[in-house]
């Protein structure tokens, strides 16, 4: 004990990083793998952080319950996680150094299952029979949603509930349809968010579960890590669609403008690019200026900052006002206004926003971020 009764903590060190299980080739880890921290002083860590390579932008932390091994823990790699250094952490102050760079592999993609098809998860004696199907791999924010369909198949009315899984395994949310009639296709649609906030990203699942009068249950799945009916919730989407690159110094942010600093990042591609929204939410402003060309601001659905294309060929479909999806075609690459070449000129402003008490900042990393996994 320290002087003045405060007790010492001592910090966490991480010596080894190695992966368990969920492997990629040769042992290597991979998002969604278990990965086995090795070290000193780690029965209290409650947080590993996964540091990545591009600021905190893209960390990814993973929460980890005290455990009795002071020398070892498990934890799930999350999905979005990059190659980086890692550390532990018991609380804010008291944390370890970061490793070297650990080498993660990108998460195999989640298996399509678009269409109705009989499960493979556990069946007692007499149970109902089950078919089920997801409608999409990847949810962005503020986009579409997913949609999850079930069938059973029984002489006679199925009790069912719908588990939505996190990255964890855990259960985030149940729907509860109650008695479910034989050969009846039904439905639950699911839009990246609980409790009104937007979800944690990662790769979540869905799980029907269905017990017939007798009390005889089935599963469509035996555990969270099958990758039955599974799908990534992502923060955004790219907004170039096709070939692009990240130009030279001049297109950075904080770059020389004539006497004034340049506000965004210039991303180039062919004129005529589909460009789509990067995160949805409301269109801010609708306008053409004679630097920034055709331009549409958006604010972020929830995420308290405002998304800024410039340069467009044309004037986007939408108007102000208009409600926004994530991926949703905002107009195509272009060279109006006062533009050296084709390119996207974007702007990420925090909140209140853009020209309305928020800041420009740099927004490479998140373009890096983004291109990574969509």
């Amino acid at each position: 004990m320290a002087p003045g009764g405060v007790t010492y903590t001592p910090p966490p060190m991480v010596l080894k990083v190695r992966c368990v299980t969920g492997c990629a080739s040769r042992k290597r880890l991979q998002g969604g793998s278990t990965a086995r921290i090795e070290g000193r002083n780690l029965a209290d860590v409650r947080k590993v952080t996964f540091h990545g390579s591009a600021g905190r932008r893209d960390d990814r932390r993973v929460a980890v319950k005290p455990g009795t091994s002071t020398r070892r823990l498990r934890v799930r790699v999350p999905h979005q996680a990059l190659t980086g250094p890692v550390s532990a952490s018991v609380s804010r102050t008291v944390t370890s150094r970061r490793t070297k760079a650990i080498k993660i592999l990108p998460a195999p993609e989640p298996e399509p299952n678009p269409v109705l098809t009989p499960v493979p998860g556990p069946r007692q004696p007499g149970s109902p029979q089950l078919e089920t199907a997801t409608s999409r791999t990847k949810l962005y924010f503020a986009g579409r949603g997913v949609r999850f369909s079930y069938r059973v198949a029984h002489p006679s009315a199925v009790n069912v509930t719908v588990d939505l899984l996190r990255p964890d395994g855990s259960v985030a949310y149940t729907w509860y349809p109650g008695a479910v009639q034989p050969g009846q296709t039904l439905s639950v649609l699911w839009r990246g968010t609980l409790q009104g906030a937007p979800a944690p990203p990662g790769r979540y699942s869905f799980r029907l579960n269905a017990a017939s009068a007798s009390g005889a249950r089935a599963r469509s799945s035996a555990s969270p890590s099958s990758g039955r009916d599974a799908f990534d919730l992502l923060p955004h989407i790219f907004p170039i669609r096709g070939r692009h690159n990240y130009g030279q110094s001049g297109a950075r942010f904080g770059a020389g403008r004539g006497g004034r600093s340049h506000q965004g990042h210039d991303v180039f591609a062919r004129c005529g690019t589909r460009l789509v929204a990067a995160r949805g939410g409301r269109v801010k402003a609708k306008a053409y200026h004679a630097a920034a060309g055709n331009y549409l601001v958006i604010t972020g659905s929830r995420a308290g900052q405002d998304y800024v294309y410039m340069h467009m060929t044309e004037p986007s479909a939408f108007d102000r006002g208009d409600r926004v999806l994530t991926g949703q075609r905002i107009g195509t690459v272009g060279d109006t206004g006062r533009a050296s070449g084709c390119h996207l000129h974007l702007e990420l402003w925090s909140g209140p926003g853009w020209y309305s008490g928020g800041s420009p900042f740099d927004p490479l990393p998140s373009l890096k971020d983004w291109d990574s996994y969509s």
